[in-house]
């Protein structure tokens, strides 16, 4: 399980280190791709599979099924981490997100997802005024 939360610059040929806690359930490769809210998200290659296996699943005839596999699928890529623990984001995730200097690396259960600083204060700002009104919506999940 993926927690806690790490602020990382981007260098500038595209490299960020993947925080230590990180590496280790991400293994040595990953994907990583576009995630929602203008961040990216990693996924460890079990947890790639799995989701894979369940947007597969989803009917074909439905457009939002199909405009959601096109955008999480086709920005996907695998990343290997080199010896200094960084990986170098391909230049499109990098405009999609907004990375350019300032990063925040944060840990969400089964995935990793990478921030522009400016992008996460903000969210998490936002975010934290409405979040009794989320918790209480995450009632009817059962949590």
């Amino acid at each position: 399980m993926f927690m806690g939360e790490y602020q990382h610059n981007i260098d500038t040929k595209g490299r960020i280190i993947v925080p230590a806690k990180f590496r280790e359930g991400l293994g040595e490769t990953f994907v990583i791709t576009r995630g929602l809210d203008r961040c990216l998200f990693a996924y460890p290659l079990s947890e790639w599979k799995l989701l894979e296996e369940k947007l597969k699943k989803l009917p074909l005839t439905k457009k939002d099924a199909r405009a959601f596999t096109r955008f999480f699928f086709s920005g996907a890529v695998e990343c290997e981490v080199d010896k200094q623990g960084r990986i170098n984001l391909p230049a499109p995730l990098r405009t999609y997100a907004e990375l350019d200097k300032e990063c925040v690396v944060i840990g969400v259960s089964n995935r990793v997802e990478f921030w522009a600083k400016g992008h996460w204060d903000t969210y998490f700002e936002e975010s934290e005024g409405s979040f009794a009104e989320i918790a209480e919506n995450m009632m009817d999940f059962d949590i």
